[in-house]
Protein backbone atom coordinates (compact mmCIF):
# COMPACT_ATOMS: atom_id res chain seq x y z
CA UNK A 1 0.00 0.00 0.00
CA UNK A 2 1.21 3.48 -1.23
CA UNK A 3 2.62 5.60 1.93
CA UNK A 4 1.28 9.28 2.39
CA UNK A 5 3.92 11.43 3.92
CA UNK A 6 3.82 14.74 5.42
CA UNK A 7 5.78 17.30 5.09
CA UNK A 8 4.85 20.39 7.57
CA UNK A 9 4.87 23.60 5.22
CA UNK A 10 5.50 26.24 7.10
CA UNK A 11 8.99 27.49 6.85
CA UNK A 12 12.31 25.58 5.48
CA UNK A 13 12.82 22.81 3.31
CA UNK A 14 10.14 21.35 2.35
CA UNK A 15 10.36 21.18 -1.23
CA UNK A 16 13.31 19.61 -0.89
CA UNK A 17 11.98 16.68 1.53
CA UNK A 18 8.86 16.44 -0.82
CA UNK A 19 11.21 15.74 -4.04
CA UNK A 20 12.84 13.22 -1.99
CA UNK A 21 10.15 11.44 -1.05
CA UNK A 22 8.55 11.11 -4.49
CA UNK A 23 11.73 9.85 -5.70
CA UNK A 24 11.11 7.14 -3.26
CA UNK A 25 7.94 6.66 -4.65
CA UNK A 26 5.87 7.74 -1.61
CA UNK A 27 2.93 9.91 -1.96
CA UNK A 28 4.61 13.09 -0.67
CA UNK A 29 1.62 16.16 0.39
CA UNK A 30 2.84 19.51 2.43
CA UNK A 31 0.89 19.80 5.71
CA UNK A 32 -0.23 23.34 6.67
CA UNK A 33 -3.41 22.73 8.70
CA UNK A 34 -4.43 20.61 11.05
CA UNK A 35 -7.04 18.43 9.17
CA UNK A 36 -3.98 17.41 6.78
CA UNK A 37 -2.40 15.29 9.38
CA UNK A 38 -6.09 12.80 8.83
CA UNK A 39 -4.31 11.10 5.87
CA UNK A 40 -0.67 10.79 7.08
CA UNK A 41 1.43 7.93 7.67
CA UNK A 42 4.31 9.63 8.72
CA UNK A 43 5.35 13.47 9.19
CA UNK A 44 8.41 15.37 8.26
CA UNK A 45 9.31 18.14 10.37
CA UNK A 46 12.05 20.01 7.93
CA UNK A 47 15.53 21.89 8.68
CA UNK A 48 14.71 25.77 8.61
CA UNK A 49 14.70 27.98 11.41
CA UNK A 50 13.46 26.68 14.36
CA UNK A 51 12.15 29.91 16.54
CA UNK A 52 10.38 30.59 13.28
CA UNK A 53 8.61 27.09 12.65
CA UNK A 54 7.22 27.11 16.21
CA UNK A 55 6.06 30.42 16.54
CA UNK A 56 4.18 29.47 12.99
CA UNK A 57 3.35 26.03 14.60
CA UNK A 58 1.38 28.25 17.42
CA UNK A 59 0.47 31.17 15.36
CA UNK A 60 -1.24 28.22 13.07
CA UNK A 61 -2.69 26.11 16.19
CA UNK A 62 -0.79 22.86 14.91
CA UNK A 63 0.73 22.22 18.39
CA UNK A 64 -2.40 20.37 19.43
CA UNK A 65 -2.47 18.18 16.50
CA UNK A 66 1.10 17.40 16.20
CA UNK A 67 0.68 16.39 19.65
CA UNK A 68 -2.22 13.90 19.16
CA UNK A 69 -0.64 12.58 16.26
CA UNK A 70 2.87 11.95 18.28
CA UNK A 71 0.21 10.35 20.99
CA UNK A 72 -1.13 8.03 17.95
CA UNK A 73 2.37 6.60 17.38
CA UNK A 74 2.65 8.06 13.85
CA UNK A 75 6.11 7.83 12.79
CA UNK A 76 8.04 11.59 13.28
CA UNK A 77 10.79 12.63 11.74
CA UNK A 78 12.43 15.96 12.49
CA UNK A 79 15.40 17.07 10.65
CA UNK A 80 18.11 19.74 11.91
CA UNK A 81 15.64 22.41 13.11
CA UNK A 82 13.08 19.96 13.15
CA UNK A 83 15.32 17.63 15.60
CA UNK A 84 15.53 21.02 18.19
CA UNK A 85 11.50 21.25 17.90
CA UNK A 86 10.91 17.78 18.16
CA UNK A 87 13.41 17.71 21.79
CA UNK A 88 12.89 18.14 25.35
CA UNK A 89 15.47 20.30 25.24
CA UNK A 90 15.75 22.50 28.97
CA UNK A 91 19.67 22.53 28.57
CA UNK A 92 18.73 26.95 27.88
CA UNK A 93 15.84 29.57 29.06
CA UNK A 94 13.54 29.98 26.25
CA UNK A 95 10.11 30.80 25.55
CA UNK A 96 10.63 28.74 22.21
CA UNK A 97 8.37 25.35 21.62
CA UNK A 98 9.92 22.37 22.44
CA UNK A 99 7.84 19.11 21.70
CA UNK A 100 9.06 17.01 23.85
CA UNK A 101 8.63 13.96 21.45
CA UNK A 102 12.32 12.26 22.12
CA UNK A 103 14.72 13.05 25.20
CA UNK A 104 17.53 15.13 24.61
CA UNK A 105 19.07 18.49 24.97
CA UNK A 106 20.53 19.92 22.42
CA UNK A 107 23.13 22.83 21.00
CA UNK A 108 21.41 24.75 18.66
CA UNK A 109 23.76 26.25 16.23
CA UNK A 110 26.58 23.71 17.92
CA UNK A 111 28.60 23.07 14.56
CA UNK A 112 29.03 26.85 13.99
CA UNK A 113 27.28 29.72 11.80
CA UNK A 114 25.86 29.58 8.33
CA UNK A 115 29.84 29.34 7.11
CA UNK A 116 31.11 26.49 9.21
CA UNK A 117 28.59 24.22 7.25
CA UNK A 118 30.02 21.03 5.68
CA UNK A 119 29.29 17.51 4.20
CA UNK A 120 30.47 14.46 5.33
CA UNK A 121 29.60 10.39 5.38
CA UNK A 122 29.28 8.62 8.77
CA UNK A 123 28.15 5.29 9.97
CA UNK A 124 24.38 5.36 11.03
CA UNK A 125 23.63 2.13 12.93
CA UNK A 126 20.83 0.45 11.06
CA UNK A 127 21.68 1.32 7.91
CA UNK A 128 24.94 -0.94 6.09
CA UNK A 129 26.62 2.06 4.31
CA UNK A 130 27.98 5.43 4.93
CA UNK A 131 25.12 7.89 4.57
CA UNK A 132 25.71 11.42 3.23
CA UNK A 133 24.83 14.04 5.36
CA UNK A 134 25.20 17.96 4.86
CA UNK A 135 25.25 20.06 7.79
CA UNK A 136 23.89 23.45 7.45
CA UNK A 137 24.47 25.88 10.92
CA UNK A 138 23.69 22.32 12.06
CA UNK A 139 22.58 21.48 15.75
CA UNK A 140 23.73 18.49 17.44
CA UNK A 141 22.62 16.49 20.72
CA UNK A 142 24.24 17.39 23.66
CA UNK A 143 22.91 13.93 25.87
CA UNK A 144 20.00 11.47 25.46
CA UNK A 145 17.45 10.07 27.88
CA UNK A 146 17.89 6.12 28.64
CA UNK A 147 15.37 5.67 26.28
CA UNK A 148 16.84 7.36 23.12
CA UNK A 149 18.96 4.96 21.24
CA UNK A 150 22.11 6.75 19.19
CA UNK A 151 22.01 6.39 15.54
CA UNK A 152 24.98 8.26 14.67
CA UNK A 153 27.37 10.67 15.81
CA UNK A 154 30.93 13.09 14.33
CA UNK A 155 33.29 14.20 16.67
CA UNK A 156 32.32 12.40 19.56
CA UNK A 157 29.16 15.10 18.72
CA UNK A 158 25.39 13.04 18.39
CA UNK A 159 23.88 13.70 15.33
CA UNK A 160 21.15 11.31 14.69
CA UNK A 161 18.91 9.44 17.12
CA UNK A 162 15.06 7.55 17.66
CA UNK A 163 13.34 6.74 20.41
CA UNK A 164 10.14 4.70 19.37
CA UNK A 165 8.58 6.20 16.66
CA UNK A 166 10.50 9.46 16.34
CA UNK A 167 13.52 10.17 14.20
CA UNK A 168 16.09 13.16 14.05
CA UNK A 169 18.84 13.85 12.68
CA UNK A 170 20.60 16.87 13.19
CA UNK A 171 21.73 17.06 9.08
CA UNK A 172 19.99 17.22 5.91
CA UNK A 173 19.38 13.96 4.36
CA UNK A 174 17.13 15.48 1.99
CA UNK A 175 20.09 17.46 0.41
CA UNK A 176 22.00 14.22 -0.96
CA UNK A 177 20.68 11.67 -3.64
CA UNK A 178 21.51 9.42 -0.65
CA UNK A 179 17.95 8.44 0.53
CA UNK A 180 18.86 5.44 2.78
CA UNK A 181 17.98 7.52 5.97
CA UNK A 182 14.50 8.60 4.35
CA UNK A 183 13.97 4.59 3.45
CA UNK A 184 15.46 4.39 7.37
CA UNK A 185 12.12 6.48 8.53
CA UNK A 186 10.05 4.78 5.92
CA UNK A 187 10.78 1.66 7.72
CA UNK A 188 9.60 2.91 10.67
CA UNK A 189 6.16 3.28 9.67
CA UNK A 190 3.71 0.15 10.75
Amino acid sequence: MLKTIGVLDLQGAVTEHLLALKALGVNAVSVKNAKDFDVLDGLIIPGGESTAIGRLIREKELETRLRSFHREKKAIFGTCAGLILCSTDESHATDDLRLGFIDMEVERNGFGRQVDSFETSLHFVGINQEVEAVFIRAPYIQSVGPNVKVLASINQKIVAAEQENVLVTAYHPELTEDHAVLNYFLNKIR
